[in-house]
């Protein structure tokens, strides 16, 4: 298999190392053939160029291997590539959860493949799992800690009873969280790996906006004196659930139990969970980022891509988002404690906060953003 690669930053250049060894005999199969740089200053190779149209209209390459991040050209480059009738393989879940249904049906039209094993998971084989569990059965649900990065903000509050804006700072300088930390620490990184999740799992194409999401920002110390007064540890949780006409998705902060394996999940590790009629649960734990974990994820893409070369995508289908009857109980902190319902209210923790009584996730999404209060802070509860 020749390929192109487009990118050679963290996960880029952790592809390259892994194919250049040729250490397996599978790996002796790939060749990088092209790879595409931000600037002449990288230009290290005799195989990097600035231009991705040497690579898009090379009909020697036969499958793209996008390691870019962002929306765009990330999005017109695996287009045009599908369109070339190229395979693709992309790292990139925020590009693949916004321009999913389009690209798949391209990849679909063109008889090529497109997959993104390490859009989701990192290192762990989190989508090829999902592919292969419902091969044989379908899978109703799906949890997990899907993002490293507010795990170990998360471990660090909850063991050493840390601040939060000082564990963004450490996680910035470990290299855990970006510049802006954003996507992190407001559910966003998850909310795009349910997305890509829901696919796998389910067959199903989601809009990433009309899922609930909630995230970390607003966490403060009493929220994680809470959690120990009651024998909880706070974790950031996405899951899914198919009903057959819709899924239901949420992205939020849960207070597991002390016994639930999620609270032993330990800083930047991911834990991802689904569950089936014959297989039961099943829970696959490992590193969720890293430049050579993840790129072991798209070499096992390319790997899979040239072994399937005559094997046509079956385009996920779309379905809406809707709680169902998706219930739980919340924890709540808000400035606006006079704005909530009071007959959603089970009972007050403190002046600000509150446990509520069970009620339905949009329910409780709709009333959060009726407040409009920026400082926050919500958590399901385990029950």
């Amino acid at each position: 298999m020749k390929i192109g690669l487009l990118g050679h930053g963290v996960v880029g250049s952790g592809v390259r190392k892994i194919i250049d060894r040729q250490l397996s005999e599978e790996t002796k199969k790939l060749e990088i053939v092209k790879i595409l740089v931000k600037s002449e200053a990288e230009m290290t190779d005799a195989r990097m160029t600035l231009d991705a149209d040497d690579i898009l209209n090379d009909p020697s390459i036969d499958t793209v291997c996008e390691c870019m991040g962002g929306l765009e050209p990330a999005h017109s480059f695996i287009k045009k590539a599908l369109q070339e009738h190229k395979n693709a393989v992309t790292s990139n879940k925020k590009m693949l959860a916004a321009f999913a249904e389009e690209l798949f049906f391209l990849a679909q039209e063109n008889h090529v493949q497109l997959k993104y094993e390490a859009a989701c998971g990192g290192g762990i084989p989190w989508i090829h799992e999902l592919e292969h569990i419902q091969r044989i059965d379908e899978i109703h649900h799906f949890k997990g800690i899907f993002n490293g990065t507010s795990n170990y903000i998360l471990t660090r509050m909850n063991n050493e009873n840390k601040e939060f804006g000082a564990m963004i700072k450490e996680a910035q300088g470990l290299g855990y969280a970006e510049r802006d930390p954003s996507d992190d620490i407001d559910g966003w990184d998850v909310r795009y790996k349910t997305v890509l999740s829901s696919m796998a799992a389910f067959h199903a194409i989601v809009d990433p906006e009309e899922i609930p999401t909630f995230g970390i920002r607003n966490i403060a110390k009493e929220e994680i004196a809470f959690c120990h007064e009651h024998g909880y540890v706070c974790k950031l949780i996405g899951s899914g659930a198919d009903h057959d006409s819709f899924v239901s998705i949420f992205v939020r902060p849960c207070f597991v139990k002390k016994e639930d394996i999620f609270a032993s999940i330990p800083l930047n590790y991911n834990a991802l969970e689904c569950d089936s009629d014959t297989l039961g649960k099943a829970v696959f734990i490992g590193q969720g980022a890293g430049s050579l974990p993840t790129a072991h994820a798209v070499v096992q893409d390319l790997i899979d891509t040239a072994q399937q070369e005559h094997t046509d995508m079956h385009a996920p289908v779309r379905k809406p988002v809707s709680a169902g009857d998706d219930q739980g109980v919340f924890y709540l902190r808000t400035k606006k404690t006079a704005l909530f319902n009071p007959s959603l209210i089970d009972h007050r923790v403190g002046s600000n906060t509150f446990v509520t009584k069970k009620i339905s996730f949009m329910d409780m999404r709709v009333a959060v953003e009726s407040l409009n209060d920026e400082s926050v802070f919500l958590a399901e509860v385990a029950e």
